[in-house]
């Protein structure tokens, strides 16, 4: 993968007359501290399309997205400024739905494409009127976009319902996923992989209770993610492995990344995710990729995600978000009984061969942004 600065021009040597795109994205889009799918993403399509010979041009925006301070919002401003008229530009949309005042007069002037990994208000926890404010600034955004890039179908369709977009400007780039080892595992059964950032959507507190509830059985879970991002639901989440007696059984690793990211995967016997809300779910396909079953909320795009195999297995397990209970029930079914685990592990490793890599993300892009330049 290809390291970025600030600004960087990607453009392969045979380009000739490449068609040109600027991107605008988070500051934080190459902290390797602070992983996320969304910010993967974000640097493998800016690769894949330089790969594609497109020519480039990519601009990191630091600020405290969505609801950046005024510092962020010129340096937004200026970014978008430095596009001429006509220009293709896409933004992924934690920087650019919150701000309409900036971004719509620039639409008019620009090819202007939105990229959306998750709908502003439905982040997990965040008050009422400050949803519905940021949900009201996110529709004017997409409203005054030429195109709206969603990374799933299902995404796709929450945006069209919720915001009453034209479904002719809405297209879907789904996430690849690198080709991996099979993970050996541990025993098959007892290790536990969490890989998400330790927030409200992604559950974990959820996680923690269900845990408690089969402390009884054999089994230890690595939570690997950033931990700066709130606070204070670590400290709960902290708090709730203290009071269920897990402190020896279940670790908060921090972010993970490289030689260590791929040694957690490979000693896991099954990834959980717990999610309260996931537009796509990266980490699933990149556990399928090892072969790994998945126990995952049944929540948006994640059973599509998941998906089935040619005779209409899942390779893991779903379980209704927010459900302690459920969600216990199905670690239990996991760890007693080993004919599911050899039927779903069986059926991850079929699943394996289905999944498509970033170059097919890239080249379908490619095409939606080719639309935008017609």
């Amino acid at each position: 993968m290809r390291g970025y600065g600030a600004e960087t021009a990607v453009e392969t040597p045979a380009a000739g007359l490449a068609a040109q795109v600027h991107v605008i994205l988070p500051g934080d889009v190459d902290d390797p501290g602070l992983p996320s799918g969304g910010n993967v993403y974000d640097r493998r399509i800016c690769d894949g399309l330089g790969e594609l010979g497109w020519h480039v041009h990519r601009t990191a925006v630091p600020g405290d997205w969505p609801l950046p301070g005024a510092d962020a919002r010129d340096g937004l401003a200026r970014a978008l400024a430095a596009a001429p008229d006509g220009a293709a530009v896409l933004v992924d949309g934690l920087v650019a739905c919150g701000v309409p005042e900036i971004v719509v007069p620039q639409a008019r002037r620009l090819r202007l494409a939105v990229l959306v990994h998750l709908p502003l208000a439905a982040e997990t926890g965040l008050p009422p009127e400050v949803a519905a404010d940021l949900d009201r600034r996110e529709r004017e955004t997409l409203h005054a976009a030429a195109l709206v890039v969603a990374t799933s179908p299902r995404a796709a369709t929450t945006l069209i319902a919720r915001h009453g977009l034209d479904p002719a400007r809405v297209g879907v780039a789904a996430p690849g996923v690198d080709p991996a080892p099979l993970a050996p595992g541990t025993d098959g059964r007892s290790r536990l992989l969490c890989v998400a950032s330790v927030t409200p959507r992604k559950g974990h507190d959820v996680l923690v209770r269900a845990l408690t509830a089969v402390r009884e059985l054999p089994w230890t879970c690595v939570c690997a993610g950033p931990l700066g991002r709130d606070p204070g639901y670590v400290e709960h989440v902290r708090g709730l492995i203290s009071a269920g007696g897990l402190v020896d059984r279940v670790r908060l690793a921090g972010p993970l990344t490289g030689g260590a990211l791929e040694d957690a995967y490979a000693a896991a016997d099954l990834l959980v995710l717990p999610s309260r809300a996931e537009t796509y779910g990266m980490v699933v396909t990149e556990a399928l990729a090892r072969g790994i079953p998945v126990l995952a909320s049944e929540v948006d795009a994640l059973p599509e995600t998941l998906g089935r195999t040619p005779d209409g297995f899942r390779p893991g397990l779903l379980v209704p978000p927010d459900d302690p209970d459920a969600l216990a029930a199905a670690l239990r079914r996991w760890l007693i009984n080993p004919a599911l685990r050899v039927r779903i592990r069986t059926s991850a490793r079929l699943r394996r061969g289905m999944l498509h890599g970033w170059a097919t993300t890239s080249r379908h892009l490619a095409d939606l942004l080719e639309r935008l330049l017609r």
